[in-house]
């Protein structure tokens, strides 16, 4: 039988003991051959154990018949269990009950709720109850696709000829040229139908939110918990400029969180917004921690804008926008109803940069930690109202440079028609169609139970991954040498006993599920930050930084350790690529594609650096590319040997510390940065070295990565010679100098023959 485009894909599980020579066993595998033969491809299981394994490892079943009888069990324990398994990750996918037509009368409420439809195998013909199944797996395929997507999926399948963009129409194009072809291969046909013009009316429009693509905008708002959703193809960069530049504009005040992303830099300069900054607090590791809540008040923050000399001549001084990064790149979450409650005295828009945590609504551990929490219910004017960015492709499962703005409108709101005006300056009109579609799919994946039983699988096995850390940093301790750690609670309170527990000896399900595990108590050794009030902050799970031995949480250098650079370098040579690495921390994100195998490897990966660490490997064999850049430098050099020098320049240099000096005070703004800009824009600059810097305003921003926040801002002084600022830089480049090959990464700054430059205001 020949299978239509329609019945592509189609899969079931059918579980079932098949005991042999029984007459269920027989009518069972009649079904699954009329199943076969009606293009179902057909997954066994022969226990309620399989079967759970199976469903949560394969999303692709769209439809599961369960023998009740499957375990022999007469309780039927596992098969109540494989039920709610399975409606515990998919509401919607068919579920089939097999059983005696004697035994429905026994089959309990919990069950009969779950299920939705009953198969009677030694009455109804094979052909019957496949014909049953197949229906269901229609209505399910049409149901489970969301808006955008379902449409263009259909719209994909209508093979019409195309005389608008893009030009290679469908592929087609590529066909007519061998690069072009192994292109086409590579990426496969669906891709390019799918790829289409603004031309094509079926799919609606993403500039005035039409169509499929507006349905899908709104079923996004539903599942996120927003009012309004818009779909940004261009990351989060671009949706934190559109909503500043429809907030607020030039000669107006913004408080701005140091800790921000350079987008918000970008929309001031767009804008002519005065910035005015609220300073996050940092450890000794220089992990940047929260914004003190004492900094948030209103008295706070009249004293900080009265405090700015940007806040002159015309500019009104009454703040009408706040910017928020939450949770940080590190993993640290805001009480958000208390962030409310503080800023909310001050002005009416609050903007949370929740740029890594897109998936946080979706789970209980998270709750009142982000922007969108609770439900949106009618507008509030006694709130103000709140903005929220999610780059839906960092830690969700859309295509890079998805993301989504939702909006609650509260006090003061930004009506559709003036954002939009926004939205349009800084979308294209040629969007990318697979874009959207992966944001419909990626607020598909979180909608129902699935969002909980995903977001829960990353807890899990972050929570795993930090346990077993821990656990062999005690028992190498006890050996009397070192291992890595996590940087997380040492203790935690047993919630069965009461008592104080080791972490890696916690229940791990308290882990994964309370909240308290998480919180940053006032005052606690571990986390290093001062200023702050219980429940005000709480470190994401999954976010997961492992420390490097050498420094202590309040700043206290080690008489040795291992800088953390060294470590992933290493790591990249088994092809392991971290997210972020700081002097003595490795960022590693848990977000939902990861596995125990993934972190298994990174496990034992960690232990084989430990391994050549100690035996002082010789770089060659570890380390050869680093060995090749330089050979001179390193060919000599063993692995212990280059991080004991390492180490040794960076406690001369200070580098941590420097780094914490650099970023704990705010420097003089000479100029808003619009007007840094325009002096850009004019040529009226010049690039001087950080000798020359002294007492000058620079141009452009300077972010070293990491920790990827601004030193200095555009229009911003670069302080004294001896300044906390210029030295730190004098610090960072004296260090690339000394280690070719480890050199640091600040935007804002131009490296010639080691020498820094940085573009600033001509006198």
């Amino acid at each position: 039988m020949s299978r239509s485009r329609e019945d592509l894909g189609m899969r079931a599980l059918l579980v079932h003991g098949d005991p042999a020579g029984s007459a269920a066993g027989r009518a069972a595998r009649a079904l699954a051959d009329q199943l076969r033969d009606e293009d179902v491809d057909v997954v066994i299981a022969a226990s309620c154990a399989d079967a759970a394994l199976l469903f949560a490892s394969d999303a692709s079943f769209q439809a599961v018949l369960l023998d009740w009888d499957v375990d022999g069990d007469p309780d039927h324990k596992a098969a109540l269990a494989v039920i709610r398994s399975i409606r515990a990750r998919n509401v919607a996918v068919p579920l089939f009950l097999c059983a005696d037509r004697s035994l429905a009368s026994t089959i309990p409420l919990d069950a009969m709720g779950h299920v939705d439809d009953f198969v009677w195998l030694l009455e109804d013909t094979p052909r019957f109850i496949a014909g049953r199944v197949v229906a269901s797996i229609h209505r399910y395929r049409q149901q489970v696709l969301p808006p955008m997507f379902k449409g263009l999926a259909q719209f994909s399948r209508v093979h019409e000829y195309s005389w608008h963009t893009p030009g290679h129409t469908g592929g087609t194009a590529f066909l007519k040229h061998p690069a072009g072809r192994a292109f086409f291969e590579f990426f496969g046909e669906n891709m390019f139908r799918a790829d289409l013009s603004i031309s094509v009316g079926e799919l609606g429009s993403l500039l005035d939110h039409s169509g499929p693509i507006g349905q899908g905008e709104k079923y996004a708002a539903r599942v996120f918990g927003a009012h309004r959703t818009y779909t940004v193809t261009n990351g989060s960069s671009t949706s934190n400029r559109v909503i500043l530049m429809a907030s607020v504009t030039r000669d107006q005040v913004c408080l701005c969180d140091r800790n921000c992303h350079k987008s918000a830099e970008h929309a001031m300069t767009l804008s002519g917004a005065i910035p005015t900054y609220m300073m996050p607090s940092r450890n000794g590791l220089g992990i940047i921690g929260p914004i003190p809540p004492s900094n948030l008040t209103p008295e706070a923050v009249r004293a900080s804008i009265a405090a700015n000399p940007l806040v002159k001549g015309d500019v009104d001084p009454a703040p009408v926008h706040a910017i928020i990064t939450n949770s940080t790149y590190d993993g640290l979450c805001y009480n958000v109803t208390r962030v409310e409650e503080l800023l909310g005295q001050s002005l009416d828009r609050l903007h949370f940069d929740e740029a890594w945590y897109g998936y946080a609504r979706f789970n209980p551990i998270y709750k009142d930690r982000f922007a969108m929490h609770g439900e949106p219910g009618a507008h509030d004017a006694s709130k103000p109202s709140v903005f929220a960015t999610q780059s839906t492709h960092k830690l969700l499962a859309a295509l890079s440079q998805a993301s989504f703005i939702h909006v609650r409108d509260g006090r003061r709101p930004i009506e559709h028609a003036r954002f939009n005006e926004a939205f349009m300056m800084h979308a294209s009109t040629s969007p990318n169609y697979a874009i959207i579609a992966s944001n419909d799919v990626s607020a598909a994946m979180m909608d129902g139970p699935s969002g909980k039983a995903l977001t829960t699988e990353s807890i899990r096995e972050a929570v795993a991954f930090r346990q077993i850390m821990a656990r062999l940093h005690v028992e190498f301790a006890e050996r009397g040498t070192w291992f890595f750690t996590t940087w997380q609670p040492d203790t935690v309170n047993d919630a069965k006993t009461g008592t104080r527990v080791a972490f890696h000896l916690a229940d791990e399900t308290q882990l994964a599920t309370d909240a308290a595990c998480w919180v940053l108590a006032p005052g606690a050794a571990w986390h290093g930050f001062e200023g702050l009030e219980d429940g005000w902050c709480m470190l994401d799970p999954i976010k997961v930084s492992v420390l490097t031995p050498g420094m202590s949480p309040s700043g206290v250098l080690a008489d040795t350790g291992i800088p953390a650079a060294i470590v992933t370098m290493y790591l990249d040579r088994q092809g392991i690529v971290v997210e972020k690495t700081t002097d003595f921390t490795i960022l590693f994100l848990f977000s939902l594609g990861i596995t125990k195998g993934k972190w298994g490897t990174l496990v034992s990966e960690l232990a084989d650096f430990k391994r050549d660490y100690d035996a002082n490997v010789p770089l060659e064999p570890c380390l050869p590319d680093l060995v090749a850049l330089a050979p001179a430098r390193y060919g000599a050099m063993g692995l212990k040997d280059l991080a004991d020098e390492m180490f040794a320049a960076m406690k001369e240099l200070k580098t941590t510390a420097a780094m914490a000096a650099g970023f704990s005070q705010l420097p003089q703004p000479d100029l808003s940065p619009v007007e840094a800009y325009e002096r850009l824009v004019r040529g009226a600059v010049e690039t001087l070295t950080l000798d020359e810097m002294a007492g000058r305003t620079v141009a452009t921003g300077v972010v070293p990565y990491p920790p990827g926040i601004p030193l200095l801002m555009p229009g911003e002084n670069a302080g004294p010679a001896d300044g906390a600022v210029l030295g730190y830089l004098k610090a960072l480049e004296a260090f690339d100098r000394r280690f070719p090959g480890f050199g640091h990464d600040t935007h804002g700054v131009e490296v010639d023959e080691g020498v820094y430059r940085i573009m600033c205001i001509r006198n």
